[in-house]
């Protein structure tokens, strides 16, 4: 994937933009990635920004425009993230017909990722400062004027002077409704246009109707509302809306800036070397496969690759998980979206865009900014009917004071009208979500389900694989045992044919095994090989020609039909259609952390269980070093899907945490899972959350964060619900005027997303996602 479409093709800033450049198929794997083999025929999914959302509302709006565009399968918009996910397949429609749908509801997009995404952000930035700063200067100059009126005693000011003072304010007044209250005004008639009530329609009608009234009574003071103007609350309450709003995008942008930083890590272009022997600068996107890219110190490595000249070292905190830059030698690999933070080094390109780790996170990350956790659905779908209430009770309430005090009865309408506007409701969940897994992200800990953090809240039971999980990733061939007539050498050089074909740690094992003494392949050739998973694999192997060996199986005692040995180490066994072949001992380390991290999960209150496929005596001896207690071993799949089940069958709340190649159906099954282990690829690891980096204190550290999130999210559901309880009747009753109604609807949603903040910026233990 890359962090940006071609400069060769800028997408204008005119207001009503030429999107057909984005109908070129060379173009979407800028934004999108392809769901289907067809390609340019079949179906895309598209990462794009929306400009001009505030709340949940508009969401809902964007979300309708893209699904009325015939082709457009499915459209998912997070008000909080301010970004949506579309997928639509090309043989139906292109990308510039969606694109105009929703910028024909009022909402423009941007690609994900485009050069132009932030500069319209930071103008977007400048005009609400500047609209908040008009607000501001016009408030205190028509507070300046409305101030005698307060403290006139009968007498003191003629009628004169009164009505001038009125007139000053309305003509201060202008600017703020024709300039600073325009986002409000928009986004109400947008959602009009469509039909809809959204969140910024009473806002609207609230300032709408107090300029009226105000305005009726300057231009005829002896009419029915000429005794009172509110210029002085309009404005006041139209610079505390829009002091909120503003404080509350910056700390929106804050929270859910782990995404952004991370599709900003790729450059826009880098120095490629010609035949000649110099270098060109190109767009990225123009990079191939075995190109040589020279990049500098400072410079983010533009696609993974290898060095070829020079030594370095690269950060990799948000790829890998190290906190530290790792030293990056010559013949060393370095991921896309790292950076170069020693000298100037050569990469050969041996991978790019969608095939890189780095757009393998980026989507994870995409995924989850995009997901409505459970609660949120719940509170945007009760924003709704709230809505209708709340135009309700505006029109009960102003019928109420009509006859009492026809001027006051509409100031008391406008008072219900702005105070319940439910941002802070629709704002409660998203926003402490997206701050907890930005703050994962930073941790090293990917959320791909962002429904699994009210899940892994909950979890009482955390249970473990073993091989690269509780132990290294690869470990050590350390003795084999082969039957007469076979040499050592060989069987390890037939099993290591077999393993070359898997990513199970046992495999990798033997493949290094081999590889340490003879630096090149095994000369054979694998046919017709299966994949069992959690027992071993399956193949026929060649050389020259001809078959020298049949039905090759790799893989566990049971698996190879062999008698599992008495011994304290695991054990991979290699048969053949006569029988027993030879049996490899593997030595695992221990992770130096694993003790650590059982003894954290004790703390916070969780029953530790160790479920292996390998030996029990080898699967106890782990468990023993490691501090677990309760130990399962010869587990087949099904077996580790039984004890789950049975475990949650008790009433427990099960995190499974496992390598994330033949866990699958565990990972599946559990309440939440963890995907474990470097070499994992992320497109197969079907877990809720992946762990990037080799620190296992990260899953209590995300079971902690998890707490902290849903505590958070508690707190903000209940102040959003207890803020509209207690103001609600005082609106009705008059007591509340519309400024002060202004103040406490912008309060309400900065302390909602002030409290999520701390979610993004909390860290137990000193550690991103350390346990508490």
């Amino acid at each position: 994937m890359q962090a940006a479409l071609s400069t060769a093709h800028p997408l204008p800033a005119a207001p009503q933009p030429v999107w057909s450049v984005l109908d070129d198929p060379a173009e979407w794997p800028a934004f999108s990635r392809a769901l289907s083999p067809d390609g340019a025929a079949g179906r895309w999914e598209s990462q794009v920004v929306v400009e001009g959302m505030h709340c949940a509302a508009c969401a809902f709006t964007v979300e309708a425009a893209l699904m009325r565009v015939p082709g457009v399968v499915s459209a998912e918009v997070n008000a909080a993230s301010r970004r949506a996910r579309v997928v639509w397949s090309a043989a139906a429609v292109k990308p510039s017909r969606w694109f105009e749908a929703s910028a024909d509801a009022g909402y423009r997009l941007v690609p994900a990722g485009h050069i132009l995404a932030g500069a319209r952000r930071a103008r977007e930035s400048r005009l609400a400062l500047w609209r908040w700063l008009v607000a501001g200067l016009c408030m205190m100059q028509v507070m300046m004027y409305a101030y005698p009126a307060y403290i006139a005693q009968p007498g003191d000011m003629s009628d004169d002077a009164a009505q001038l003072l009125r007139w000053a304010s309305w003509v201060l007044t202008l600017p703020v409704v024709l300039f600073s209250c325009g986002p409000f005004f928009r986004s109400a008639w947008r959602d009009l246009r469509q039909r809809r009530i959204g969140m910024d329609l009473p806002v609207a009608l609230g300032m709408a109707i107090t300029f009226v009234v105000s305005s009726a009574a300057t231009f005829d003071p002896q009419g029915p509302f000429g005794h009172e103007v509110y210029f002085d609350s309009l404005t006041m309450f139209v610079f505390f809306l829009l002091t909120g709003r503003w404080l509350e995008s910056r700390l929106r942008e804050r929270t859910a800036g782990a995404l952004d930083a991370l599709m900003n890590r790729l450059p826009d272009s880098v120095l490629r070397r010609k035949a000649g022997g110099t270098f060109e600068r190109i767009a990225v996107r123009r990079l191939a496969l075995h190109d040589v890219v020279r990049v500098l110190p400072g410079e983010a490595f533009p696609a993974d690759g290898r060095v070829v000249a020079g030594d370095t070292a690269a950060d990799e905190a948000l790829i890998t998980g190290e906190s530290r830059p790792v030293a990056r030698p010559c013949g060393a690999r370095v991921l896309a979206g790292s950076h170069n933070v020693g000298a100037a080094v050569e990469v050969r390109v041996e991978a790019l865009g969608a095939d890189t780790r780095f757009a393998q996170i980026v989507a994870l990350m995409e995924s989850a900014s995009l997901q409505k956790p459970r609660l949120a659905q719940l509170a945007d779908r009760a924003a709704r009917p709230f809505l209708l209430a709340v135009l309700a009770a505006a029109a009960g309430a102003a019928a109420y004071w009509w006859h009492v005090d026809s001027g006051r009865a509409l100031m008391v309408a406008v008072a219900v009208l702005i105070v319940t506007c439910p941002c802070a409701l629709s704002l409660a969940t998203p926003a402490a979500m997206l701050a907890s897994a930005g703050r994962l992200a930073r941790g090293g800990v990917l959320v791909r389900n962002l429904q699994a953090l009210e899940a892994l809240a909950a979890v009482d039971t955390v249970v473990f694989d073993k091989t690269g999980t509780l132990t290294r990733d690869t470990p050590r061939l350390e003795r084999v045992h082969c039957r007469q007539g076979l040499r050592p050498g060989d069987a390890v050089e037939l099993a290591a044919a077999l393993a070359a074909q898997s990513l199970h740690p046992a495999s990798r094992a033997l493949v290094r095994a081999w590889e340490d003494q003879h630096r090149v392949p095994p000369d054979w050739t694998v046919e017709q090989l299966t994949e069992h998973a959690g027992q071993g694999l399956e193949g026929r192997v060649r050389r020259d020609g001809g078959w020298a060996a049949h039905g090759l199986r790799l893989g566990s005692a049971a698996f190879c039909g062999v008698p599992q040995l008495a011994v304290e180490a695991a054990q991979v066994h290699l048969a053949d259609e006569q029988g027993w072949v030879a049996s490899f001992v593997l030595a695992e380390d221990l992770r130096e952390d694993a003790a650590a991290a059982v003894s954290a999960l004790g703390v916070q209150g969780q029953a530790v269980w160790l479920l292996s496929g390998d030996g029990d005596a080898a699967a106890r001896e782990v468990a023993r070093r490691a501090g677990i207690e309760h130990v399962l071993g010869d587990c087949t799949p099904e077996d580790k899907l039984r004890r789950l089940a049975e475990l949650q069958a008790q009433g427990r709340t099960v995190a499974m945490v496992g390598d994330g190649l033949n866990d699958g159906p565990v990972l599946a099954q559990a309440n939440a899972s963890f995907a474990f282990g470097r070499a994992v690829p992320l497109a197969q690891a079907n877990a809720d959350f992946v762990v990037l980096g080799d620190a296992l204190d990260a899953v209590p550290g995300a079971i902690a964060q998890a707490r902290r999130t849903l505590r958070v999210v508690r707190q903000n559901l209940a102040w959003a619900a207890g803020y509209n309880a207690l103001c609600v009747p005082l609106a009705i009753a008059g007591w509340l005027p519309p400024w002060l109604a202004g103040l406490g609807m912008a309060a309400s949603s900065l302390a909602v997303v002030l409290n999520a903040a701390r979610l993004a910026g909390q860290a137990p233990g000193g550690r991103p996602g350390a346990p508490a």
